[in-house]
């Protein structure tokens, strides 16, 4: 029997970055995305972000790719944002995304840093964060 865990550190932002995401869609958002995942068998340790953006900690299962589990994220929440019509415009997301690997060592700061996105961003936006990601994680020989 297969048994696989990759812990996966996955964001996402709205279309143009435009801040959509109020203190009142924020945890309806987070938590539908949080329970679609369960409902599609995604392992969701947390989901959380900001206006703009999304954080997740999820772990893919032996026949996910992170692609995948961020079209079936992404999709279905957009999708269930427009039809509750929870914003002034039609919603949608970025088409990218960003994803980095988690070690088992790491999930607990990890979900930590995910659940603390509002103080978080108090003292940086979204953008100066994700330069930091690209510092701290830069693209290798192979991307």
């Amino acid at each position: 029997m297969s048994w696989v865990r990759i812990w996966i550190h996955l964001v996402f932002s709205t279309k143009n970055h435009v801040a959509l995401l109020n203190n009142e869609i924020r945890p309806v958002l987070f938590n539908h995305i949080l329970e679609n995942g369960k409902h599609k068998e995604i392992k969701m340790g947390c989901v959380n972000g900001y206006t703009d953006h999304v954080h997740c900690l999820l772990a893919l299962n032996r026949d996910m790719s992170i692609s995948k589990v961020a079209q079936l994220l992404k999709g279905e929440s957009a999708h269930w944002m427009n039809a509750q019509k929870l914003t002034p415009v039609k919603f949608a997301w970025q088409d990218d995304y960003w994803a980095v690997g988690i070690s088992e060592s790491h999930v607990k700061d990890v979900f930590n840093y995910i659940s603390n996105q509002e103080s978080h961003h108090q003292k940086i936006t979204f953008q100066e964060e994700l330069a930091g990601f690209l510092a701290k994680y830069p693209k290798g020989e192979w991307g």
